[in-house]
């Protein structure tokens, strides 16, 4: 007896491996994978703008990259004792309006570096809702506890993101025409906007993805991962959410990264990955009597691990390298 609905999946044409070179932008689910890269090491660096939620906003970043367009004091404000910009996550806020400028072009420069270099860009859409303010008109990207007041609540429709994401696009391959673009949608639920707004906001990004995934004059160069639809379908129960029974948890996570791996890694990869994940583990490992000729062994054992595995990929660096008592 089955009790379970799978979604179908097979194996992505341009797999991701160490000589990949990953950008991955979007909402709190592109941190979860992101985060799943960076431990197995491969060259990824993630959301440099922090968590952006909607298209248009990853539309902005990707813009003010390519077109090398800088901040200036015109772009930032002062609330709550710390300096903001509607067009990046608080975690870049900052008491100093200079180090806020600092961080934001420091992190324009970052993401220019890596997407001249990237081999996939991986999108994360959570929400199809933004907030555009009634100053400048302009669609926000993170509100910074601003009164509400002071802006307007509009859903995209499904034409205005899939005119955000070709433009997405056509930015990047400006610059890099070998890049593959992976496209998802968030299984975190935006239910403050509401239980059906949620779903209208989804099916809005699901629509808009696919629309151009069937239609770009290069459609061999993205792909969908379904990381929502695993979350609703394969992990329907609240068992799979943390308290909040908005988020997705721990296993959850990990079911869904297991899917992605199934997908976006060859064999050849994973048994690097393996190898990456014995060293982790053990430089972790705190021995009972460090001075032991068992622990000795071991250390001398996993440094030879270390000093394989970096002949073969010489970025791959390790933390608490002598496995410190």
């Amino acid at each position: 007896m089955k009790l379970q609905t799978n979604v179908p999946l097979g194996q992505a044409e341009h797999q991701i491996d160490y000589e990949s070179r990953l950008l991955l932008l979007g909402s709190c689910f592109s941190e979860h994978i992101g985060e799943k890269l960076e431990y197995f090491k491969f060259r990824t660096l993630q959301n440099p703008f922090g968590i952006l939620f909607q298209p248009k906003a990853i539309e902005n970043l990707i813009e003010r990259t390519v077109r090398n367009k800088v901040y200036d004091e015109s772009d930032i404000f002062f609330l709550n004792e710390r300096w903001q910009s509607f067009d990046a996550h608080s975690d870049l806020s900052d008491t100093s309006d200079k180090k806020l400028l600092e961080n934001l072009n420091n992190s324009l420069a970052s993401t220019l570096v890596q997407l001249k270099k990237a081999s996939h860009v991986v999108i994360t859409l959570g929400t199809a809702w933004v907030y555009r303010s009634l100053v400048s008109r302009k669609i926000v990207a993170n509100c910074h506890k601003v009164p509400q007041k002071s802006f307007s609540k509009e859903l995209l429709s499904v034409t205005a993101i899939e005119e955000s994401l070709r433009a997405i696009l056509e930015l990047v391959r400006s610059i890099n025409k070998e890049v593959h673009f992976v496209f998802t949608v968030s299984p975190v639920r935006h239910l403050k906007d509401g239980f059906v707004e949620n779903q209208r906001s989804k099916s809005h990004l699901i629509s808009a993805v696919h629309e151009v995934l069937n239609t770009d004059y290069r459609k061999a160069s993205i792909s969908y991962f379904p990381s929502y639809e695993l979350q609703m379908d394969e992990l329907r129960d609240y068992r799979f959410y943390k308290q909040d029974m908005i988020h997705p948890n721990r296993i959850a996570i990990d079911y869904i990264w297991e899917k992605f791996r199934q997908v976006w890694f060859s064999e050849s990869t994973v048994h690097t990955m393996n190898d990456v994940q014995t060293i982790q583990k053990g430089l972790l490992h705190r021995p009972f009597h460090p001075d032991s000729l068992q622990h000795k062994a071991f250390k001398k054992v996993l440094e030879t691990k270390i000093i394989n595995l970096q002949s073969r990929y010489s970025f791959i660096r390790f933390e608490n390298r002598g496995l410190k008592k």
